[in-house]
């Protein structure tokens, strides 16, 4: 960080984000990027490879549900406070065909004391919302870059 650069919300999510894809060896197998990133907020973007295609050659689900829970867990742990998912539901509402280039935008709903809520829309590369995702998350112990936080500019 610059000397004059101040520590906002924005830059820690950044930065908790770059750190916590760098040991997301998950998201990096699966090609999942992340594009937009803020407080509470997260877009990510995979491309449905044929390792990803059932016996109906179509998407997984659980794949759909990855890319999913994976922006749910960037949104939730902007904040720099290790937030784990509690609970998810997912609703299939359009088959994705091969080489779909699937994006999901999680939006926090709430978050109150240790526990949040998050929708996730995933859409193909015609905008098209293919599936519905709501987690619920829980706040533990810990950070994801210890101190961080105590360098925020009052």
């Amino acid at each position: 960080m610059a000397e004059n650069e101040s520590l906002t919300a924005d830059y820690i999510a950044k930065t908790v984000a770059e750190t916590m894809y760098r040991k997301d060896t998950a998201a990096q197998h699966l090609g999942i990027a992340l594009k937009e990133i803020g407080p509470g907020r997260a877009v990510m973007t995979m491309r449905v490879a044929d390792f990803m295609l059932n016996g109906h050659h179509i998407c997984h689900g659980g794949y759909v549900f990855t890319l999913a829970d994976t922006a749910f867990a960037y949104a939730c742990n902007a904040y720099n406070q290790n937030t784990v998912a509690q609970g998810a539901q997912i609703s299939f509402l359009k088959a994705v065909a091969p080489n779909s280039l699937l994006t999901a935008t999680a939006i926090e709903k709430a978050r109150t004391g240790r526990t949040g809520l998050y929708d996730i829309t995933v859409q193909d590369e015609k905008g098209q919302t293919v599936a519905l995702f709501r987690g619920n998350s829980h706040t533990i112990k810990g950070q994801m870059i210890p101190g961080l936080n105590e360098k925020e500019e009052k």
